[in-house]
């Protein structure tokens, strides 16, 4: 581990040197700190949020003119938006005649508006949107490194996002709970801060602490604030005016809940301790073996004043309060990525001076200041995004379904999806292959095979043996927080869902249900199934295929259940199956 941080270090110096940025690593980072400047405060993501009377809107801001897209492409882009699910086709027929007017189709605001209200008083709303925190926390439930040991508890910590976004919890409280919950009664949402990788038997446990402590700043930093705090652990920031020193006072509010002990995990909460914690230090060149100057917890000096005798609660209010413009903006941003699959400023961990500048900034100003002025409630705030005529466009850019939101669709049309919420987490069966390499233990499935059927946001998430069909769809390895998920396009994704047991299964499982509901009418049987698959009636030539398909494939399959079966299957790999519209 030393190795890989020294060499790491070395890289970003390289780095950064070679960007022609010099790395200033005082001896003495407290007395030697750089003083904030006006031209400091002047970077548009650190200016405050303008003040205004006028209530405009996404549409005003946007300028968006193009047409509305149909009642199928809306509800299917509404319905996975906000549940990561497809919608039923009992739900697409009845929202196609309730927009019917005559031979052609109305998107009233009511229809829409009932829409968006039941998907987000659907608990699976809770169960989709968590895992787009839970990128950020950097969740999952084991250690990492070499052993990746398990983490019994980890699950109460997913649970807990779920349920609160379920109950739309002021988005301020859901932050500050996550960052100091233990101390206003909510423990569990503490999780958050150790859901970070851990060497719990690192023969240095000081080394430990150390690297403990970063992580908790560093991601403090990048979610809350979507700056890259963390490149300020071994010198000043070479960018942003964030010193060395700033973020060891930042680390300091955590200083008194890491006190590691040889074999022992951290979490799956914060513990405070009150005897045996070291003074806050700065640490020279981010050294633990070189501790430098004490110093006290305080928030960066770029935002101004630290109250005295600040503590965590007081660290989690200042971050999530109303006039912190660059938490608001870091949230908005993300906000807006997760429904249009491309933030507004392009690197949502670094709104910072190597960032890029937002392609629409008085939207994303009007976005943040939108947060606290529908109460921080995250639920209004996504009603207000799909009911915009920019949301409702036509042509939008193309979205992936993720790894585990293929899968739910996938169980979703075979109508094997166990609904089953909360709970000890599901291990899937890892194929053969994958098994072989893994330690003791580490393959072993759930003995009952419907848990298997079960919601991916329920399953369990190792660090070293993410699921085949999670990691090769891009899943973070939860090393650190991922505020944008990479989305590659590789011939293996392809072999995965042409030949896994996976994809086969779900296949033959939606033959069965169309043949026993439909017996073997290749017409109504190719309806129901591209209505199940696209949530749209198939065309008139996709019909006419789809039976000479099967009338010929029946000739050399087994059965006319198999045919159907590799008919089944053909849909489940097309892109319009892959991608939500």
């Amino acid at each position: 581990m030393n190795t890989f941080r020294t060499a790491l270090a070395m890289l970003l110096l390289a780095a950064h040197q070679a960007h022609g940025v010099a790395i200033r690593a005082s001896a003495d980072p407290v007395k030697d700190e750089p003083k904030i400047t006006e031209k400091d405060r002047e970077h548009w993501a650190f200016k405050p949020l303008p003040s205004t009377n006028e209530r405009k809107g996404i549409d005003d801001l946007t300028g968006n003119a193009s047409p509305s897209a149909d009642p199928v492409t809306l509800i299917r882009r509404i319905t996975f938006a906000l549940t990561g699910l497809p919608p039923t086709p009992e739900e697409v027929t009845a929202f196609i005649n309730e927009c019917r007017s005559g031979s052609s189709f109305v998107i009233r605001h009511s229809s829409l508006s009932a829409l968006a209200d039941r998907l987000l008083a659907s608990p699976r709303y809770g169960e989709h949107w968590a895992q787009w925190w839970l990128d950020l926390a950097r969740y999952a439930e084991t250690d990492g490194f070499e052993y990746d040991a398990e983490r019994s508890r980890a699950w109460q910590y997913r649970d807990w996002v779920i349920e609160a976004l379920n109950q739309d919890m002021p988005f301020d409280q859901f932050v500050q709970r996550q960052i100091a919950g233990d101390l206003t009664g909510d423990e569990t949402a503490t999780g958050f801060l150790f859901s970070c990788p851990d060497m719990p038997d690192l023969n240095n446990q000081e080394e430990r602490r150390h690297v403990l402590l970063n992580d908790i700043a560093s991601t403090i930093g990048s979610v809350g604030l979507g700056l890259t705090v963390g490149c300020a652990q071994c010198h000043d920031h070479p960018f942003d005016p964030v010193s060395q020193a700033d973020f060891y006072r930042l680390r300091a509010f955590f200083d008194n809940t890491v006190l590691t002990k040889n074999g022992k995990q951290i979490g799956p909460a914060v513990r405070v301790f009150t005897e045996g914690v070291p003074v806050s230090k700065v640490f020279v060149r981010g050294d633990f073996k070189r501790p430098g100057p004490e110093i006290k917890p305080a928030f960066p000096r770029l935002f101004g004043e630290t109250p005295p005798n600040a503590g965590r609660v007081e660290l989690a209010k200042w971050l999530t309060g109303k006039d912190n413009a660059l938490f608001l903006r870091a949230m908005a941003n993300r906000l807006w990525q997760q429904h249009f699959g491309k933030p507004l400023a392009a690197i949502p961990g670094d709104l910072g001076h190597q960032g890029e500048a937002p392609s629409n900034p008085e939207l994303l100003d009007w976005l943040a200041a939108e947060l606290p002025r529908q109460n921080w409630s995250l639920k209004k705030l996504h009603k207000i995004i799909v009911m915009s005529q920019a949301y409702r466009a036509a042509v939008q850019p193309r979205k992936r379904l993720t790894g585990e939101m293929l899968r739910d669709a996938m169980l979703a049309v075979a109508e094997t999806i166990n609904l089953k919420a909360g709970g000890q987490s599901v291990r899937l069966p890892f194929p053969k292959e994958i098994q072989s390499t893994l330690l003791k233990k580490q393959g072993d499935a759930t003995p009952d095979a419907t848990e298997h059927q079960r919601r991916s946001i329920y399953t369990f998430a190792r660090r070293n043996a993410r699921h085949p069909l999670f990691d090769l769809f891009d899943r973070p390895d939860a090393l650190m927080t991922c505020g944008r998920r990479n989305e590659s396009t590789t011939a293996p994704q392809a072999l995965m869902l042409l030949n896994s047991e996976f994809a086969h299964s779900m296949a033959g499982r939606l033959a069965s249900r169309l043949n026993e509901e439909h017996g073997s009418d290749a017409p109504t049987i190719i309806h129901a199934a591209i209505l199940r698959c696209y949530t749209r009636p198939p065309t008139q030539q996709e019909a006419a295929i789809g039976e000479a398909f099967l009338q010929q494939q029946t000739t050399l399959a087994p059965s006319f259940r198999d045919a159907l079966t590799d008919y089944c299957l053909a849909l489940l790999n097309s892109n319009e199956f892959i991608y939500v519209d």
